[in-house]
């Protein structure tokens, strides 16, 4: 029995190679639209994906054969994992490829946000020579909060220590002990909103973190906090945060995401003075999507042709 792969996103061209090496037949054209991935889901057993193709009910339905949906990243907001499950369909993300790269740029964002750089390079551009306008701040001896103390996070909070920086975290599944062997002190959410000059966003989205942002939690943070979110745009509401720019309680953000992506037309936070804004670019270098795209492959090779399922996040499927 040969099985069929989809891969209706733009991957590395190594994913298509190792999955054909492993004696797999490969539908991966590049970027396939929604109407034409519908269509070829019915013949495909197992699903490769980054953050364009919504793996939805409707999507997940259409797959009479579907047995693996492999994420080329690490979230997977963009599956219907409820559906998925009822289908007993594994959902496999590959968490490690992109911690690096996601980190670093996490990192750059704060700086560009303490020393105004983006702007700086506007002016100059514009014909001017102002250094007036773009007085910043030092990370040494500012504390960090690190929200969410996973790979990403604890990857950011060793570069800001490189950096002479305090870090304090919040993750709820991470022992004390644990983060204080990283030179990092776990704290509650309330101590960390208190404490902290630069709060960095790491954490998935649940119920109890969607928009955990917001205008209540931002007014019992320190006056003139900086916010940098490179991990789900959810996690902050965002005409909240437009609000606190404004009136001076947060001294600036940075954002790779948001709410929706694209931003719509009249988003509150893009343009404002004040905030530094990129398009998703965390996780783009190349050689993170090399890794997830390697990483994706070698999990849907395994799953089909071994039965061997690793990085599960619906795991009841697997019962």
């Amino acid at each position: 029995m040969t099985f069929h792969v989809l891969v209706p996103d733009s991957v590395h061209p190594s994913a298509v190679d190792i999955l054909k090496q492993a004696g797999l037949n490969v539908t991966a054209p590049g970027q396939m639209k929604r109407d034409e991935t519908l269509a070829a889901i019915a013949e495909a057993d197992a699903l490769i994906i980054r953050s364009a193709t919504k793996a939805d009910a409707a999507l997940i339905n259409a797959a009479a054969k579907l047995k693996v949906i492999a994420r080329a990243g690490v979230g997977v907001d963009n599956v219907d994992l409820e559906a998925a499950s009822a289908r007993k369909i594994a959902v496999m993300n590959t968490p490690d490829g992109n911690t690096v790269a996601t980190a670093e740029f996490a990192f750059g964002l704060m700086l560009a946000l303490a020393r105004h750089i983006p702007q700086a390079f506007d002016s100059l551009n514009a014909g001017k020579w102002d250094r007036k306008s773009f007085m910043g701040v030092e990370l040494r001896g500012k504390t960090l909060g690190v929200v969410g103390f996973g790979r990403i996070g604890r990857a950011v909070a060793k570069r800001a220590q490189a950096f002479e920086m305090t870090v304090i975290a919040h993750d709820p599944f991470i022992p004390a002990d644990y983060a204080a062997d990283l030179g990092v002190e776990l704290v509650d959410l309330e101590t960390l909103y208190a404490r902290a000059d630069f709060i960095s966003l790491h954490s998935v989205i649940t119920d109890e973190t969607r928009e955990m942002i917001n205008r209540d939690t931002m007014a019992r943070m320190k006056r003139g906090v900086r916010i940098v979110n490179a991990a789900r745009g959810a996690l902050i509401n965002e005409a909240d945060l437009a609000e606190a720019i404004k009136s001076g309680q947060v001294a600036g953000a940075a954002l790779d995401v948001y709410a929706e992506e694209p931003p719509p037309a009249g988003h509150p936070l893009i343009g404002l003075p004040g905030v530094i804004d990129t398009p998703h670019l965390a996780a783009s270098t190349e050689e993170a999507q090399v890794a997830v795209a390697v990483e994706a492959a070698q999990l849907v090779a395994e799953a089909l042709l071994k039965g061997a399922y690793k990085n599960v996040v619906n795991p009841v499927v697997l019962g």
